[in-house]
Parts: C-alpha cells; sequence; structure tokens
C-alpha cells in the first residue's frame, strides 16, 4: 500500500483568540533514502500539507482557566475528529500529537496554566490512540523565544534558505532570511545575525541544530525573542487606557483618531448608537497621523536599555544588518497590509504606498465604509473597524520599532517589486526588500507549528556514522561541540520499529514492504541470508527430483519400506506423543536404508492418535499466510520475526511447527507439515489393510492396487511421487 510511506503529524496551535489544528506529512526517512538524488541526500524531509488538513475553533483554551475540565468534551474534542477523518486508521498510534499553548496561555496565572495542561493531556491520553509518551514535551506552553525560532525554521525551509543557500546569498556569506510575528498578545523576531554581530553576542544566541537526509547535521545561530503584551490586541487595551487616563473625568465621549470619522464604541470594542447608551465611548475623528503619534509610546522606547544594543520596551536585540537580514512577516504583518489596504494581487510592500492608502481609509466616514461592506458580513465589518489602529501600530512597530528601513521613502534606497513572483524571487535570488509580508510559500500557510515538525521529521532520520553526538533540537549557544545542558531535543526518535505482537514504538512502519533495519549492512546481510535460503531450497528440490527420477528406484525404496513395516505387524505402543512416528520414521528408513526400531510407525496405528496431528484446512493456511507476510518482493518482512528478516532467508529449508506458512515449504518432507500430517493417516489405512493379508501375499505386492486407489494417499505430496506410474 502506498499509504505505508508516509509519517503523520498534528499540533495544536492554542493562541489567544483560538485553536487551531495543523497536520502535516512527509515520507518516512528510511524510504525517502530508497531513491533519494544526491541534492535530496543534502536535504531536509519534505513536508507537505493541505487546506482541509487545518482547522480553527474559537474561543482560545485560555478561557478554560475556571473549568479545565470542560476543555477536552467541548473544545478539543471537534478537532480530534477532523484529525481522525484525515489520517489513515492504522496509522493513529504512530502519529505524534502537540499542543502548544501560546500569549494566552502565558497571561493566565501559573496554576491554571498547569491545570490545564495536565488536564488536556490526560483526556488526550483516554480519548485517543495517538502518540503521545511525554505529557511535558508533548503539552505545554511554550515560550515566546521558542515560538519565534519555531517560526525562523518554517520560514527558511520553505524560502529554500537551508536546502540552496547558494541560491540565496544575501551577501556577507549570509543566506537565511529573518522572522517576525505578530498575534493578538504578543509579538517575536528570530534571525541570524552577521557574523560580527554574532561573535559579539554569541551567549545570548540559539544553537539549532537540524539533521539532513543523508544524517548529517546541520547547525545554526539565531537570536530569538519576543515582547509579550505587544500583539495588536494587547496594544490596543493599552492604547484605550491611556486615552481614559488623557480624557479623565473631562468627557463621556473620548474622541479616537484611530478609527474612522463617525464610528462610535464602547472601550470593549463594540459598536454602538449614540441614543441608547450614555456610557463612557470612543468616538473615530479619523486622523491617521495623530493615531501614529499616540500609538508610539506604546513601543516602550523610553525604558531603560541594561544590555544594548535594544529595540523594544527596553529589550537587548543584536544590531540587524539589513543589507544581509532580510525578513518576512505573518499573521497580522500580512493581515493588515493585505486585508482593508490590500491591493490587486500580491503587492510589495513599501512604506510611501502604504501608508498613502491607509490614510485614504481611515479620513472616511464610518457611514460610507459601512455601506461598502456586504449585507452580514460582521466579521469585515470588524475588520474595518480596527484596520487603522492596527496599521498604525504595524507601522511603528517596524520602522520605529525593529528600524525596517522605509523603502520607497528614504531617498538611496531601491524600490524593488516582486510582487508578481514573491516564490520566484525568494527562491532564486531572494528578496530585494529588508520586509516582506507573507501568508503561504507554495501554497503551505507560513506558520511556527510547520518548524516544529520539520524539527521533529529531522529527528527521525538515522545519523551518519559518528554524528549520533549531534541530536537535533535547539539549546544555548554555549558548546561548540556536543550537547548543551539546557537542550530542548526534537521529541522524535530514529531508532527502528520493531513489532512485538500487536505493540509497537512510534518510528517506522514494519508492516510495510521493505523496511531496511538498524543500518544499510543489516539490510545487506538480509539479502543475502534470503538469496542463500533460497538456493538452498532449489538445491533440496533438485536432489528430490533426481534421487525419484526412475521408477525402479522409487520401487526399491517402496519395497524395502514395506519389508522393513512387515515386521512389526502387531506393534502396540503406549500412549506417547505420535511425533516421533508417522511420516518422520518413514523419511528416517528412506534416507538411511537401515532399519532402526519401529515403534514411531506403529504408533501411528494406535486409535485415536491420529488427531494428534493438526491438520488444517485450505481456508486456514490462506488466513495463515496472510496474516504471516507482508507483500514485500524481497522477504524482508514478517511480523512474527521480530527483526523483519524472512524466514525462507534463516531457514535450512525444513519448516519448524510455527512456520509452516511459506509456500515453499509444503514440498518438503516435514513430519510438522499438514500435509504431511495427512500423509501419516495414510499411512495407518494401509497398514490397516496389510494386518489382514497373509505375509507370502504380502511379498507378492498383494494390496498394492488398493493403496494405489486411495484417494486420501494421492493427497499426500510428500507421497505422490513414490506412486507415479
Amino acid at each position: 500500500m502506498g499509504g505505508k510511506k508516509w509519517r503523520w503529524g498534528v499540533i495544536l496551535d492554542a493562541g489567544s483568540s483560538g485553536t487551531r489544528l495543523h497536520i502535516y506529512r512527509w515520507k518516512d526517512p528510511r524510504k525517502a533514502l530508497k531513491n533519494a538524488s544526491p541534492e535530496d541526500l543534502r536535504s531536509l524531509p519534505k513536508l507537505m500539507t493541505e487546506k482541509k488538513w487545518t482547522k480553527k475553533i474559537r474561543p482560545g483554551v485560555s478561557t478554560f482557566g475556571d473549568r479545565v475540565e470542560d476543555v477536552g468534551p467541548e473544545h478539543l474534542q471537534s478537532l480530534i475528529d477532523h484529525a481522525l477523518s484525515v489520517i489513515p486508521a492504522d496509522k493513529v498510534h504512530d502519529t505524534p500529537i502537540f499542543l502548544m499553548a501560546t500569549a494566552g496561555m502565558r497571561l493566565l496565572p501559573l496554576t491554571q496554566q498547569t491545570a490545564l495542561t495536565s488536564e488536556i493531556c490526560a483526556y488526550l491520553q483516554r480519548n485517543t490512540r495517538f502518540s503521545l509518551p511525554d505529557c511535558n514535551l508533548h503539552v505545554q506552553v511554550i515560550k515566546g523565544e521558542t515560538e519565534g525560532l519555531y517560526g525562523w525554521i518554517a520560514s527558511n525551509y520553505l524560502l529554500g534558505g537551508f536546502d540552496h543557500p547558494d541560491q540565496h546569498q544575501h551577501g556577507k556569506g549570509h543566506h537565511t532570511y529573518g522572522f517576525l510575528d505578530m498575534g493578538g498578545a504578543s509579538a517575536q523576531i528570530a534571525f541570524a545575525p552577521n557574523t560580527t554581530e554574532a561573535e559579539k553576542h554569541w551567549n545570548d544566541l540559539k544553537l539549532l541544530r537540524l539533521r539532513t537526509l543523508d544524517g548529517n547535521p546541520k547547525e545554526y545561530k539565531v537570536f530569538t525573542t519576543t515582547w509579550l503584551g505587544f500583539g495588536v490586541n494587547q496594544a490596543r487595551e493599552s492604547y484605550v487606557k491611556n486615552l481614559e487616563d488623557r480624557y479623565a473625568d473631562t468627557s463621556f465621549e473620548l474622541p479616537d483618531p484611530c478609527l474612522p470619522k463617525g464610528l462610535r464604541t464602547t472601550l470593549e470594542g463594540n459598536i454602538i448608537d449614540r441614543r441608547k447608551t450614555r456610557a463612557t465611548s470612543l468616538v473615530g475623528t479619523g486622523h491617521f497621523e495623530e493615531c501614529l503619534q499616540l500609538t508610539y509610546p506604546l513601543l516602550g522606547k523610553d525604558k531603560p536599555c541594561e544590555d544594548n544594543p535594544c529595540l523594544i520596551n527596553g529589550q537587548h536585540v543584536p544590531a540587524i544588518d539589513f543589507d544581509v537580514n532580510h525578513f518576512i512577516g505573518v499573521s497580522e504583518y500580512w493581515h493588515t497590509t493585505h486585508g482593508v489596504f490590500g491591493g490587486k494581487g500580491d503587492q510589495a510592500y513599501d512604506f510611501a504606498t502604504y501608508q498613502k492608502r491607509v490614510k485614504g481609509f481611515c479620513g472616511r466616514d464610518w457611514n460610507t465604509i459601512r455601506d461598502g461592506i456586504p449585507s452580514g458580513k460582521e466579521f469585515d465589518t470588524k475588520l474595518a473597524q480596527e484596520a487603522c489602529f492596527k496599521a498604525a501600530w504595524l507601522i511603528n512597530v517596524l520602522h520605529e520599532g525593529i528600524g525596517v528601513p522605509r523603502i520607497g521613502f528614504h531617498e538611496g534606497l531601491s524600490k524593488v517589486n516582486v510582487s508578481k513572483s514573491a516564490l520566484e524571487a525568494a527562491k532564486n535570488k531572494g528578496f530585494a526588500d529588508p520586509f516582506k509580508p507573507v501568508d503561504k510559500i507554495d501554497g503551505i500557510e507560513v506558520s511556527w507549528t510547520l518548524g516544529k515538525m520539520v524539527l521533529y521529521a529531522a529527528g527521525q532520520i538515522p545519523p551518519a556514522s559518528g554524528n549520533d553526538r549531534y541530536p537535533v533540537g535547539f539549546g544555548s549557544n554555549t558548546v561548540d561541540v556536543g550537547t548543551p545542558p539546557d537542550f530542548q531535543f526534537a521529541g522524535s526518535s530514529w531508532e527502528p520499529l520493531r513489532y512485538y505482537g500487536n505493540q509497537t514504538n512510534s518510528t517506522i512502519d514494519a508492516d510495510d514492504d521493505d523496511w531496511d533495519l538498524d543500518a544499510e549492512d543489516i539490510l545487506d546481510r538480509a539479502k543475502s541470508h534470503s538469496t542463500t535460503g533460497f538456493f538452498a531450497f532449489i538445491l533440496i528440490l533438485i536432489f528430490f527430483l533426481w534421487f525419484f527420477r526412475k521408477r525402479d528406484r522409487r520401487m526399491r525404496v517402496y519395497s524395502r519400506v514395506n519389508s522393513i513395516l512387515r515386521r512389526h505387524p502387531r506393534g502396540r505402543p503406549g500412549k506417547g506423543s505420535a511425533a516421533r512416528g508417522g511420516l518422520s520414521g518413514l523419511a528416517s528408513k528412506l534416507f538411511r536404508h537401515r532399519s532402526s526400531s519401529g515403534p514411531a510407525y506403529e504408533r501411528v496405528m494406535e486409535e485415536g492418535d491420529a488427531d494428534r496431528f493438526e491438520l488444517s484446512s485450505a481456508s486456514d493456511r490462506e488466513q495463515d499466510d496472510a496474516h504471516d507476510y507482508s507483500d514485500s518482493s524481497d522477504g524482508l518482512t514478517s511480523p512474527r520475526s521480530g527483526l523483519g528478516i524472512s524466514r525462507i532467508g534463516l531457514s535450512s529449508g525444513l519448516a519448524t511447527p510455527v512456520e509452516q506458512h511459506n509456500p515453499y515449504h509444503h514440498a518438503l518432507l516435514s513430519p510438522t507439515s499438514s500435509a504431511l500430517g495427512r500423509g501419516g493417516l495414510v499411512v495407518r489405512t494401509d497398514s490397516r489393510e496389510r494386518l489382514t493379508i497373509p505375509p507370502h501375499l504380502a511379498l507378492a505386492g498383494v494390496g498394492r492396487r488398493s493403496r494405489a486407489a486411495s484417494p486420501t494417499r494421492l493427497k499426500s505430496p510428500s507421497m505422490s511421487p513414490l506412486m507415479e506410474a
């Protein structure tokens, strides 16, 4: 089955406004290695997803802080059901599931965070079969720095900065892209500083280690930080509070330059009618320049900087060299520039064009704006209501806070339009602009969740020889070689999967058709053993055919057997096992040419002993064959074998009692096979006939005809050569 080669991963992004399910799929590294090109070997695993594999529900997990017992059935279950509708049922047990909460949960008290994560993990373990071996690893509130690092991985993975560094040279040996993210409660930045800054601030960087398909490590030194409370929703709350303080006790109507002219809302942002309320309200004035001025103080640029240089809120950030550090912005950076203010197509961002559009929109009367919104589009109404504040906040964060040059405004900076083919620009020559808002690349949403899953998939790749001391993950940049003390591992394992009945670990599909084992040399050895066993079987078969090729030889052997059997016409053994009698005794006589003792043969004649041979029907054998063997063409897969090596290659050519299912063994002379068990019954029937024939007639061959006509005897494949005419 083609589906056996795929690995799956599920991750739940538990944000402040809702929880979004993401499902990713990638080819198992051991399968990908089979036909990998040299370029593939130097690349990371190729992950894919589809739009229909995602689902978002509202509100966020953090809203269940006071009723944690409801988070499972009321919130998570619908996402779980959607995941199960996508992932094949036989893959669920081997699919990791992660729930990682971000800024919304970070704002909760620690006791509520702990209670929620514990309940979420317990619910997933009780009600799903997903792989979730470690609650602390799979269900957690991640730091903003970690979220930013995952976003940095996702961005460079999709843009090609990892796999094709030669095509993304930005100068000074730099080939990676910076990452900017802004949500409702926080904002993140992650980038690799230039060489000078990296050496100067080495202890501020994170050591990130990935692994390419050939098993070799890739290391990067990345700076990442977060600004909690600087997402658009939290910033808006701080802004409104400042307005209250500014106009305290002077009026119930607070003029708000960040709202379109004439729009009236509550302090919480709900649209109201002036005639129906006397509560304090915000009244839009539509003065965007004033909006920029009033949002600027929220950056905290006046906060003391204890470790220079600093950007926002007094937090240290190494100096950004925009000649080589080209940033992409996701989430609000995309929605705020391409939502209400977006032009036709995928417009490149430049400050002059964007600010002109924002001013034109925000200066319009609210009634005019509202009339242009289709009826029933409450979501679009909300976007239009918030657009002016978000635009002002984004401009201040980008250009006043982070320092992104204002392309299209300052002289001496090139204005390059990459709007027609942002993908080609990114993959072939890199972005020419210092900042580019993006949403999707190659049809895949740029989300930090992708970075987490890239890290997990890379951890499934077996390390090349001698490279197992370089695990996949990230930690402090405190060591040159090896693993930092605070290293966070990818959470995946490259150990091969082995089957123990129905129990498996979570690394490889052992039921697939051609899995290798711990290393390539084991695979070669298994193939060698399989080939040797096959040739041994052929040689044995040829020997039997040669030995019984002539009728006179068969008859001589047959006569000798008859003479041996005739010497013990009345042997009555005890109630011992029949395992040493029957055809095993007959086979011994055929090959040794001498009589040993005969009780083994006479035990088969005992009434009631015949049922001790386990006779299986044809349908039983077909069922067993289907259970024990896969559709492998090279015979490497067998669930009972443990290591997955073919029984054909490991056996000597004669089946053991638990290995009766191999069709190659059915033609062999074996006391335990079902066909030969039937042969044992034939011997008993013939012997009874002989008991009634006098010795002198038996010597003359009397009674042979009845044996030849016995339909039971003809069913034995081991006896048919003897009776060939």
